[in-house]
């Protein structure tokens, strides 16, 4: 049988299972917590950020930006259409209203066109998502914002860059997934940071049950919060993925750039778009395929699974889910963002994993333009 190509997986080393033996030995007693407060330090400083906090996953990294801005009942939160459910899942936890945005038919991030006419005196912050790697066109977005929190889900962009400032510093505050599809791994976890010490002394107090440092040791609390804080062996293994972080992303880089000799002159077919002055992070390489083909998303996800190939659909637009069929906001979704729901139908994620070689590569690409020709049938 032909081997099967993953769509996404980590790059691990020796030096991931030596930091995790270390701590799983000594961050006990006198040394417990150790690798978290290292990882911690050392991710603000590789973002640029006053603080980080590590934390279970992604979604939690957002829920508690929310929270630390004080996102509740009655207020409303602008999402783009174009994200994962977790950007958006953390409003509805809140008691708040999601409002969906579209977004740039070349970025495929938020449109500051459509997130302007999403703006209400309810909108109490701005999510704004750095798909895949790209990144938005934040001075727009922070022109429309007009002093309105944004928070920067950057989730998928650990390595990117927006005219010179890092992916994780382009809003109040901001969320990263180290999920083990993504570029930089713990398994599962996150991490939230900031530069503004009023949310990061919210965040370090909601995230450990509603306690500070100075009540910790006699287990006072003086609100109900939350339990979201990341084990000493995530931790670890954060660091040393950490130190190698600019091989990781190099790696990613390289699989586009396989991706783009190999599809560059092939016609109807984009790809991941780069703008200058911005790094994109390129985490998931994704195939936007004209209309003129007539295939579908989940017509190439068939065909590529027939052949052994794992593929991801692009993210269906937040308003186009049944999750999300309870809100008014969700109701008119198609017509008043066109731009994500076309690009939803006709587009994939192809094979993107840290252990991709490029004669993998190569059979993703041949494939592709069989597909393209209209030769190949189930």
């Amino acid at each position: 049988m032909t081997e099967r190509i993953p769509i996404a997986g980590p790059w691990v080393t020796d030096l991931e299972v030596a930091y995790v033996a270390e701590a799983a030995a000594d961050d006990w007693y006198t040394g417990a917590g150790r690798s978290v407060a290292s990882f911690e330090a050392e991710f603000a400083e590789y973002v640029g950020a006053g603080h980080a906090a590590a934390v279970p996953h992604g979604t939690s990294a957002l829920h508690l930006a929310m929270a630390a801005l004080g996102i509740g009942p009655g207020d409303e939160v602008v999402v783009p259409e174009s994200t994962w459910v977790a950007t958006a899942a953390p409003i509805h936890y809140l008691g708040a209203t999601p409002v969906f945005a579209d977004v740039d038919p070349r970025t495929w991030c938020m449109s500051a066109d459509s997130l302007a006419k999403r703006l209400t005196a309810r909108t109490k912050a701005i999510v704004t998502v750095d798909l895949y790697g790209g990144m938005p066109d934040m001075a727009a977005i922070e022109s429309a914002a007009a002093g309105i929190p944004i928070i920067e889900d950057a989730a998928q962009a650990i390595g990117g860059k927006w005219h010179g400032r890092p992916a994780g510093t382009l809003g109040d505050v901001a969320a990263f997934s180290f999920h083990g599809t993504k570029t930089m791994t713990t398994g599962e976890g996150g991490m939230v940071v900031t530069s503004r010490d009023d949310v990061f002394e919210r965040i370090s107090r909601l995230r450990d049950h509603g306690r500070t440092p100075a009540d910790f040791k006699l287990f006072q609390t003086s609100e109900l919060a939350f339990k979201y804080r990341m084990s000493s062996l995530q931790a670890a293994f954060g660091r040393a993925q950490l130190s190698r972080i600019d091989e990781l992303v190099g790696k990613k880089k390289q699989i586009f750039e396989w991706y783009e000799e190999r599809l560059a002159m092939v016609p109807g077919v984009e790809l991941n778009h780069r703008e200058p002055d911005v790094e994109n992070a390129l985490w998931m390489v994704t195939v936007v395929v004209d209309p003129t083909h007539d295939l579908s998303t989940r017509r190439l996800m068939e065909l590529f699974d027939a052949h052994s190939v794992d593929t991801r659909p692009f993210l269906p637009p937040l308003s186009s889910l049944p999750a999300f069929a309870g809100y008014d906001t969700a109701a008119d979704g198609a017509r008043r963002n066109p731009v994500a729901y076309d690009i939803a139908g006709r587009a994939i994620n192809v094979p993107s994993a840290l252990a991709l070689t490029e004669s993998q590569v190569d059979r993703v690409c041949d494939l592709l333009q069989l597909f393209l020709s209209g030769k190949e049938e189930l």
